[in-house]
């Protein structure tokens, strides 16, 4: 079983449509705690638009959590501290943005070390960290928080979650790591929807 699930969710590409540089390069955008609880309130008709105005080739959302995908020839990290900058300007929300690579993202997806679990799409997160692991989340025990799991990857986390993130004890507990806290989490529907639109 190929472990892509179809979008369920239609993207929304911007109103102005672009064709892609023949050398672009599809990136991943992941906003921090973008449209959570009332709190730093961005429509994604005006993240497209920023991304749209910074020169990106066809951005296209995803949700309304912050996730976007555009094409473009910038590295990685000089898109995150465009659109950052760009949001600031536009909006005065200053917001965490990460990125990844199509490759980057589908690495997590090809490694995934709960497939069974994912076969519930809500049941499986990952947390995108900004650096790799530190020695805080690598000393984490989650024993005492089975059926919960976790298991550190590159630049990510994966949670298994069976009863889901809202009530999660491992998550919880996890907010009180600061490099944790700093990190966003899709779940694995957000995550496999994102390399599709990516590919």
């Amino acid at each position: 079983m190929s472990p892509l699930r179809a979008v369920h969710c239609i993207p929304t590409m911007s109103k102005r449509a672009w064709y892609r540089p023949a050398m672009a390069k599809q990136v991943v955008v992941l906003l921090r705690g973008i449209n959570v609880g009332g709190r730093a309130k961005l429509p994604m008709a005006t993240l497209r638009s920023i991304a749209e105005d910074l020169g990106f080739a066809d951005p296209t959302t995803y949700l309304q959590s912050g996730n976007l995908v555009v094409g473009t020839d910038h590295a990685v990290d000089k898109v995150a501290e465009m659109l950052r900058d760009g949001i600031s300007s536009e909006t005065g929300l200053d917001i965490a943005v990460l990125t990844r690579t199509f490759s980057e993202l589908q690495g997590v997806i090809e490694h995934n070390p709960f497939p069974d679990q994912a076969v519930d799409g809500k049941l499986v997160h990952v947390a995108f960290l900004d650096a790799k692991p530190d020695k805080a989340l690598k000393d984490f025990d989650a024993t005492d928080f089975a059926p919960e799991e976790l298991v550190l990857g590159d630049r990510h986390v994966w949670l298994s979650l069976p009863g889901g993130i809202g009530r999660s004890k491992l998550a919880t507990a996890l907010g009180r790591v600061p490099s944790f806290k700093a990190a966003t989490v899709r779940n694995w529907n957000t995550v496999t929807a994102l390399a599709e639109m990516a590919d």
